[in-house]
């Protein structure tokens, strides 16, 4: 086969695929299916090109499509790491992680209901064995669900809909690849029809290769630094990763590559963000979109140039069973839509799914290249019988054509009858509203710019007189929002509020006043707000706002290193990652108020508007309450951090102003790229955080509590070996009335809560509290909750008992306080505001 030849179909075919997506947008079809279509065609062509009497001039290039050049194996090698890849780096993958069990078994339940389902369905019809069946129904259980997750946002569906179907459709291809290789082994003799093994062998290739995709995606992504300021660099080893991934899973650790491919895009996409500007992270993923665009493409007009080949010999039976794959296909999809998603409802592992969306789901099932080319590669493999090779390739060719035809081509009337492509009530209210506004304002800016520019009146008076009368139109037409109550209006104002907000935190971190570890934890923020608020409304913004500052479980399990194990260094990183957060939800909660006051108010109403302002407030509240308890803390690090901030700010106005007298000609390349220059230098020594001391060092704990401010450096010492440092949030509740006492906490700084059941009793620095439980060897009389931020030294029963026979002093203090504890909780005893029972 000549090399021109084949480089000339190459081109030939990416100017096919161009222009193949005008005409799909004109059509109204989704461009897979026309791609399908035109490569069928073309394939047909060939082949008669080929087979005719009537010329051979067209026999060179004929061939070339009817036996390519590549085969499955190189079609899966080439294209499938570097799709599998894209789709990963898409996702939103935090918002995907609060998802991950609807969507692991949705993925996984669909991929292995819809094999047993067309497997079963099929054994008795099909002259062929229950594991060729099976092999079958797991190459068509992989989905192809792009079409339908871009009608879902062209209709306004819940992200978090779309998100899951994404999720599915990544996953779906792992676990199905995974169970057809399976399947194929045992069906050529390379496995044992075991199904323990089989299930063993499953979870170990799936397992492994997310264990393997995510450590080598991180030595990749620590690499990135390297070549900070070369975004060109950056793409060439993203390109490199999924290939790496893929050979290393496939040729030597003999677990699933597509899992690993999956595994390492997650981890590239957690990760990578952090450690390169946001600029290049953008320019990595237009570069990715469009090697994805191409890859897809080509991946599935070379697919469907073959189906010609694959279907041939198709016979009536066969129109019979491939409606059995398909009604099989179908009920299994409904079984896991309509079945799966209401008991996750139920059980409270995701919120409900409307009927209408169901039945779009159900009815997007499209399948793909990836069916067509694992299809494509049973046809090609040496040790299947011909029986077997052809019935499962021509029913899997014959399945892709039927989706494609019939679902792809009835999905978008399908959502027009269900009546999702028309706007909500509330937003055909809010379009009419806006709109007023918007040309009202865009007519005197019209009228603005005509006397700037000294324009004519008899000019410019038709077109602000249209802008006037399309203004006048949409207010009469924005009656309806009118109507709305105000429920649905404060829904609308919060829903624009929650988008604001991701706008703002992407642009603080363009501008880099928001650090890169910070940057993550943001926008996860705002977008739980947006979804929540979507779905529950008022509540579920004021929820998702306090769920944000709340603490998670790694800093809880990082106390718990600090705590047992000694090991400071990731609660210090983690306080520190929350101080930064909540200065810059501070600065985000003010430009909200303002962007409300200004924009928001005169959209929705004065009444409404205060509303909005009230819940923003008491946001803002919220974030000044938690900013002020870490400060009384740690002021020091606050001024650091505030300090940094401003710096930072000074450094982006510094850089914008040599970029505007650049671009004005005031100042020449040479000078704008020496100032440029030393600013980058600058900023790059201020980019780093300054790190936070917990102040956990136990002599120094010793030395701010009042019992032990007296003691001898050698005696300081003896006791520091007993003491145990323990840092403790608000909150945190310390210990819990009947419990066993065996632990007693001396406070060195921040406040506690003492609460037995009748009296509420604080105690601060220089107090104890617990001892009483180690004195008198009952359970504990009460609740000891942490006000604040504290640092505390832990005591265990024995060392405490030990401590008081080293320090008659300290003994005696505590028989004074033993005593006087004691007499408060007598009947008749009044409480006292400096003693504490626990």
């Amino acid at each position: 086969m000549e090399t021109p030849i084949v480089v000339g179909c190459f081109a030939g075919l990416l100017i096919t695929i161009s222009l193949l997506q005008p005409l799909a947008r004109r059509l109204g079809l989704a461009p897979s299916v026309l791609l399908a279509m035109v490569g069928t065609l073309i394939g047909i062509g060939a082949i008669f090109l080929l087979n005719t009497k009537y010329t051979d001039a067209f026999n060179t290039i004929a061939i070339v499509f009817v036996d390519p050049p590549l085969d499955a194996e190189k079609i899966l090698y080439i294209f499938l790491p570097i799709l599998l890849f894209q789709t990963s780096l898409t996702l939103d993958v935090r918002r995907i992680f609060e998802d991950i069990g609807p969507i692991l078994v949705m993925a996984v339940v669909a991929v292995f209901a819809a094999t047993f389902f067309i497997g079963l369905a099929l054994y008795p019809l099909g002259n062929v064995s229950l594991v060729a069946c099976l092999l079958l129904g797991a190459i068509v259980a992989t989905t192809d669900p792009v079409a339908v997750v871009a009608i879902f946002r062209d209709i306004g569906a819940p992200a978090r809909l779309g998100r899951i179907v994404e999720g599915e459709s990544l996953l779906n291809d792992a676990a199905a690849i995974v169970i057809f290789i399976l399947l194929l082994g045992i069906l050529t003799g390379s496995h044992e029809l075991d199904l323990a093994k089989a299930l063993m062998a499953f979870l170990r290739s799936f397992i492994g290769g997310a264990i393997v995709g995510a450590l080598v995606a991180r030595l990749f992504v620590m690499l990135l630094p390297i070549m900070r300021d070369l975004p060109l660099a950056q793409v060439t080893l993203s390109l490199a990763l999924p290939y790496v991934i893929y050979v290393l899973s496939d040729q030597f650790a003999d677990v699933s590559a597509v899992v690993a491919v999956v595994s390492a895009g997650i981890v590239f996409n957690l990760y990578g963000p952090s450690r390169i500007t946001l600029e290049d992270w953008d320019f990595l993923h237009h570069v990715w979109d469009q090697i994805a665009f191409w890859a897809s493409s080509l991946i599935f007009v070379l697919a469907s140039i073959l189906i010609p080949r694959l279907v041939e010999g198709f016979q009536p039976i066969d129109i019979l069973l491939l409606f059995v794959v398909a009604a099989a296909a179908l009920v299994s999809r409904a079984l896991v839509i309509f079945g799966l998603l209401p008991l996750l409802s139920l059980f409270r592992m995701g919120e409900s799914v409307s009927t209408k969306f169901k039945t779009v789901m159900l009815w997007g099932g499209m399948r793909g290249a990836v069916t067509l080319t694992l299809a494509l590669s049973v046809s090609e493999h040496q040790a299947l019988s011909p029986e077997v090779a052809t019935f499962v390739t021509k029913l899997a060719t014959g399945f892709v054509l039927f989706t494609l035809l019939v679902y792809g081509t009835s999905l978008k009337p399908l959502i027009r009858l269900l009546g999702l492509n028309r706007l909500s009530a509330r937003d055909e209210a809010l379009r009419g509203q806006f709109l007023a506004l918007a040309l009202a304002d865009v007519r005197q800016e019209v009228e603005q710019t005509a006397q700037d520019y000294q324009i004519e009146p008899r000019i410019a008076d038709p077109v602000t007189e249209t802008y006037a009368e399309r203004a006048r139109a949409a207010a009469d037409a924005s009656q309806a929002f009118a109507d709305l109550k105000d429920k649905e209006r404060v829904i609308l104002g919060l829903i624009a509020l929650a988008d604001r907000e991701r706008y703002l935190v992407l642009n603080h971190f363009n501008e880099k006043t928001v650090s890169r570890r910070a940057i993550a934890l943001h926008l996860a923020t705002a977008g739980q707000i947006a979804d929540l608020t979507r779905s529950e409304g008022r509540a579920g913004y004021n929820k998702a706002s306090r769920q944000a500052l709340r603490f998670r479980f790694n800093f809880r399990f990082a106390q718990w290193l600090q705590r047992r194990l000694k090991i400071h260094r990731p609660l210090a990183i983690l306080l520190a990652d929350r101080f930064e957060y909540l200065l810059v939800c501070r600065i985000i909660s003010n430009e909200l108020v303002a962007f409300n006051h200004t924009r928001i108010r005169p959209l929705v109403g004065d009444r409404v508007g205060t509303i909005l302002n009230d819940t923003l407030c008491a946001r803002r509240d919220d974030i000044l309450r938690a900013i002020d308890a870490l400060r009384l803390q740690y002021p020091d690090y606050s001024d650091a951090l505030e300090t940094k901030f401003l710096r930072m700010t000074g450094f982006r106005l510094e850089d914008t102003a040599y970029a505007m007298a650049h671009s004005q000609a005031l100042i020449g390349a040479e000078l704008y790229n020496d100032l440029h220059g030393d600013l980058m230098r600058l900023r790059h020594e201020t980019r780093d955080r300054p790190d936070l001391d917990l102040g956990l060092q136990t002599k120094d704990l010793l030395a701010k509590h009042s019992l032990f401010a007296d003691l001898s450096a050698e005696h300081l010492s003896d006791i520091a070996r007993m003491m145990r440092p323990t840092f403790a949030t608000p909150g945190e509740k310390l210990m819990r009335k009947g419990e066993k006492g065996d632990l007693v906490y001396f406070i060195a700084s921040g406040a506690v809560e003492v609460r037995t059941g009748t009296d509420t009793i604080r105690l601060g620095r220089g107090d104890v509290v617990g001892e009483m439980a180690l004195v008198t060897g009952k359970p504990r009389s009460a609740d000891v909750t942490a006000l604040g931020y504290c640092q505390l030294l832990g005591l265990s029963a024995s060392a405490f008992r030990t401590l008081l026979q080293k320090t008659p002093d300290l003994k005696a203090h505590m028989d004074r306080l033993s005593s006087e504890r004691q007499s408060m909780n007598a009947p008749d005893a009044s409480p006292k505001p400096d003693a504490g029972n626990a």
